[in-house]
């Protein structure tokens, strides 16, 4: 989905370029091995290593006062069971993922949406970690480098970088489709960084298990699908590529916009509905920053106007409500996967 919440790229962010993969070492050297499961504390209390968005990043040590700055990544160290060594989380789109509330009411909420920097290192923090470029960039919170400045480390999910372009003035550009295994890999890497890496493999294990129930039994034929994330004026629609991609990939139906690598860009109402989907997904948004971000009112957008009030999906109300973080590329995807599916089903489209 578009950042959270969606502003458009300021020109001025740093460009990411072409990235590598984040590449996680332990110990002395690349080839040393990661901490296997039931490691000793002192093995897994040594440094780490992450060649992550382009950048080198040492911790020294497991955090012990952590503050994620998205949503998508705070329920990453939330469902790590890392809720006791974080300090603070911030910009929100969506009520915390089911099961954790009360593991996210033990954390301070520093911002619904960006906190100053000076509010963040009021916090004290000793590592930081954020979903989007944007975010550690300017017009975010700050930049990696005045974190790195005052000794913070900072983590930035691949996803938002790997086989991404992010130079120009909107969501970026996917040079190459997002897949869960760069999830996978983030929360290989902060279960590392936090010295918990047998959680991460057994958070990795749930979720594919989840991918593969969802998925099994009959597929969905031709079934086409549009993504809409937010704003009735100039709708964000879901590219090819993204965490949508990774959707309709995963369950082999057709997103209408697949001719786009836009992560999130913007589509008039007359190419919308000439593309007439057989279901709309949309995102249920809880923040108040555009029009028509609850799925409610985007249902009465598309219900009134004259343009999407015949489109096949609305006529037959085949709606999928999803949260924001579920349109996201992070561990709420699976949920995306799995309510599409059911879904789908539930329409007759399976075959």
């Amino acid at each position: 989905m578009p950042r959270a919440p969606h502003i458009p790229r300021s020109a001025a962010l740093l460009a990411v370029g072409a990235f590598t993969g984040a590449a996680l070492v332990t110990g002395c050297g690349p080839g040393a091995p990661a901490a296997a499961p039931g490691a000793k504390a002192t093995d897994a209390a040594r440094a780490v290593v992450l060649d992550n968005c382009g950048l080198r990043v040492e911790v020294e040590r497991p955090p012990r006062r952590a503050v994620a700055l998205d949503q998508g990544s705070a329920e990453i160290l939330l469902s790590l069971g890392l809720a006791d060594r974080m300090v603070g989380t911030a910009t929100w789109t969506d009520p915390v993922l089911k099961g954790l509330e009360d593991e996210n009411a033990k954390v301070p909420r520093l911002a619904d949406r960006y906190p100053s920097f000076e509010k963040v290192l009021a916090a004290e923090p000793d590592f930081v970690s954020a979903s989007f470029l944007y975010t550690l960039g300017k017009g975010g919170v700050a930049p990696r480098e005045r974190f790195a400045g005052l000794g913070v480390p900072t983590y930035l999910s691949p996803t938002d970088c790997v086989d991404k372009d992010n130079s120009g003035d909107g969501d970026g550009i996917r040079t190459r489709p997002l897949t869960m295994d760069t999830v996978y890999g983030e929360i290989r890497d902060l279960a590392r960084v936090f010295g918990v890496p047998e959680r991460g493999e057994k958070l990795v294990g749930e979720l594919r298990t989840r991918v593969a129930k969802a998925t099994a039994g009959p597929g969905f034929g031709d079934a086409s699908v549009l993504y809409w994330f937010s704003d009735a004026r100039g709708p964000y629609m879901a590219g090819c590529c993204g965490a949508p991609g990774v959707v309709s990939g995963t369950l082999g139906v057709r997103n209408v916009f697949d001719d786009t690598k836009e992560e999130w860009p913007q589509i008039n109402w007359e190419t919308v509905a000439e593309r007439d989907p057989d279901v709309l997904v949309i995102a249920d948004l809880t923040r108040r920053a555009q029009s028509a971000e609850s799925a409610a009112k985007k249902i009465e957008f598309l219900e009134s106007h004259p343009v999407t009030r015949n489109m096949t999906a609305v006529r037959k109300k085949r709606y999928v409500v999803l949260s924001g973080q579920a349109m996201n590329p992070t561990i709420r995807t699976v949920e995306g996967i799995e309510k599409l599916a059911a879904a789908l089903r539930a329409y007759g489209l399976a075959k």
